[in-house]
């Protein structure tokens, strides 16, 4: 497996993971500071997350885990 295939965008992921509706919104929530990354606020939408990093968002978690070949 290469490493792009086991990094997701933060915007990647909100959007898989239906905890925002499109890009734009998942745009606007990061950049307001309304995102956190293993507990800092994270600004950038394109931060790479790799397996085991935690996003926050209001009362929402994540952990990024990896998927599962077929």
């Amino acid at each position: 497996m290469t490493e792009d295939a086991r990094v997701i965008t933060l915007e990647q992921l909100l959007k898989h993971r239906a905890v925002v509706g499109s890009g734009g919104e998942a745009k606007v929530l990061i950049q307001d500071g309304q995102v956190r990354v293993n507990g800092e606020v994270e600004t950038r939408r394109r931060r790479k997350l790799r397996c085991g990093d935690v996003v926050d968002l209001n009362e929402t978690r994540l952990v990024v885990e990896a998927e599962e070949a077929d």
